[in-house]
């Protein structure tokens, strides 16, 4: 059975980052890809891992294409009882995920351009939905036990929707700067990335379902037929009870003159009732649940308390059914289909800084740091039926600073070996309330929606060893460790951060002096994280379940670079 969840999908995107960061991909290269380490390169793609490094390329033009393919599944179990299923599956896909540097190098001087995605970068789909924005729906079910109550007929087991949702999300980077030798051993580099940035989501809720009994009907209609069944009973009940206070208000003249302590067979021999009457108020009683032998002893006094009781209860039971009929028709245009179409645009810019140290022939070290890019991303939206995506509404989206240093090693002819240290501040950055917290309290208790925080500083570590098998050809392996450090507040399944550990592995193929292809692949395993989560709005604030959110990545990369000397 498909999922039904309240569209909302688009804060997934926040999450499709890869190789660095949570809003921030560093997996700019092929040579990255196959050794996991790159902030002391030598390279062309030093142009993005250790610019101020570009001092040590030869004299001349350098240029360098690559393509990624990436592929991510996204799991999520959630112990919230009501669902149908508490097993989730997304699925990210980024079949282009195109890099380009170009370098001119004169003596002391470099200039350098490069582009690529800084975040995002793909598409994702999550047919089977996500427990935050189905739980909501999970309710309307128990919600509705009651209805049972006024006909076993309605008897409401389960629910039922066809989702259909795509989005996008991508930071592009534009990067010009440049670097000067200051000596041998010093090179300093200043620069700027522009990032314009683009998600657009397209999504809609279509056919939701109620089961009532063993059969499948249109939730909107069903509801709306319902609610007019259940006003048909209130009518009847205030029919009856009309009534009742009728033949209530008939007795008032026999109580009236002295009669209340005669049973209806006495009021009747005397002549003040006739055997009509006394039949008619008899068979009301019975309908109340009197027995003959209750009716027969029963003095006039209680048989007109009998009956006004009757009329109360009877406005009572109109009032509830009426309470009902308008929950009814109030739920029904919630489930009618929904449809969402929106894009959200900004840039911002990341003044870049750094200083690469060659302490010999052998040994290089590259600093570098990127300021927090600042930016804000407005809707542009066509349709919005769930009112998510408020048009010309405006969210921050900032870009933490980063700080990366490496160290490459080049003492033997058969071995090189880069290692390196990327620190993400990522606790001086908004990252908004909790997603799961803004689906369950928004409409109910804003307060307790939590702030994603962030307790430590990011980092990842990574060593590379490339493995020289002769002058034109290697392979190489590396690992990388990463950890963001984030808190259990920030976590949720529409965006949640896993320790990992990724490597990766590839060659270089020189196919000529100038002609350089690089090609590798690299595999991400993330340790699963398992988040407490308490309260609900309408199962008490000591109610609490627990999600298991855990995630694999596979990324395949190509690229040529080529030189004019």
């Amino acid at each position: 059975m498909k999922k039904l969840i309240v569209f909302a999908a688009m804060l997934l995107l926040v999450d499709l980052t890869y190789g660095g960061g949570l809003l921030t991909n560093t997996n700019q290269s092929a040579q990255y890809i196959r050794m996991m380490s790159r902030s002391a390169s030598r390279d062309i793609d030093a142009v993005y891992f250790n610019p101020a490094g570009l001092s040590l390329m030869q004299d001349g033009w350098h240029f360098a294409v690559y393509n990624q393919t990436i592929f991510q599944d996204k799991n999520v179990y959630s112990g919230f009882p009501l669902l149908n299923d508490g097993d989730y599956l997304g699925k990210v896909s980024v079949p282009a995920f195109p890099t380009a540097f170009a370098v001119y190098k004169k003596e002391n001087w470099a200039f350098s351009f490069g582009f690529g995605p800084n975040g995002g970068g793909g598409s994702a789909d999550f047919d089977e939905g996500l427990p935050s924005f189905e739980i909501p729906i999970s309710k309307v079910v128990p919600g509705l036990s009651g209805l049972t109550q006024i006909s076993p007929a309605m008897d409401v087991n389960g629910y039922n929707a066809d989702l259909s949702f795509s989005g996008s999300s991508v930071f592009w980077g534009f990067q010009l700067g440049a670097t000067y030798e200051i000596n041998d051993a010093i090179s300093v580099y200043g620069g700027v990335r522009y990032m314009p940035s683009k998600n657009v989501y397209e999504g809609s809720i279509r056919d939701v379902q109620l089961q009532v009994g063993e059969s499948w009907f249109p939730a909107p209609v069903w509801l709306s037929q319902t609610a007019g069944v259940i006003s048909g009973y209130a009518t009847q009940a205030s029919t009856g009870a009309t009534t009742m206070y009728g033949a209530a208000t008939s007795m008032q003249p026999i109580i009236d003159g002295g009669g209340g302590s005669f049973t209806l067979a006495q009021l009747q021999g005397a002549g003040f009732i006739s055997a009509q009457q006394q039949a008619q108020l008899e068979g009301g009683l019975m309908l109340m649940g009197f027995t003959q032998e209750q009716i027969n002893a029963m003095p006039a006094s209680t048989v007109q308390g009998s009956y006004t009781a009757a009329g109360n209860q009877l406005t009572a039971t109109a009032a509830t059914l009426n309470g009902t009929a308008g929950k009814l028709n109030a739920t029904s245009p919630m489930l009618e289909d929904k449809e969402v179409k929106t894009e959200q645009t900004g840039a911002g810019f990341t003044p870049i800084i750094g200083v690469n140290i060659n302490l010999s022939e052998d040994l290089n070290i590259g600093i570098k740091y990127e300021h927090t890019t600042y930016m804000t991303l407005t809707n542009d939206t066509e349709v919005d039926d769930l009112g998510l995506f408020p048009d010309g509404a405006k969210n921050k989206s900032d870009v933490p600073a980063i700080l990366s240093v490496g160290v490459g090693y080049k003492g033997l002819d058969w071995l090189e070996a880069q290692l390196s240290y990327t620190g993400y501040f990522n606790k001086g950055v908004s990252w908004g309330g909790n997603t799961r917290d803004m689906a369950i309290w928004k409409s109910s208790d804003p307060s307790k929606i939590r702030a994603r925080e962030i307790e430590k500083m990011g980092y990842e570590l990574g060593l590379g060893l490339q493995f020289n098998l002769t002058e034109n050809f290697a392979v190489s392996v590396g690992g990388l460790v990463g950890d963001m450090g984030v808190a259990d507040s920030y976590q949720s399944d529409f965006s949640y951060s896993n320790p990992s550990t990724t490597v990766g592995a590839g060659i270089m193929w020189k196919l000529s002096e100038r002609l350089t292809l690089d090609a590798g692949f690299s595999d991400t395993f993330y340790k699963d994280q398992t988040v407490t989560f308490t309260g609900d709005p309408d199962l008490g604030e000591n109610f609490s379940y627990k999600d298991t959110y855990g995630k694999t990545t596979f990324d395949f990369a190509i690229g040529i670079s080529y030189s004019i000397f």
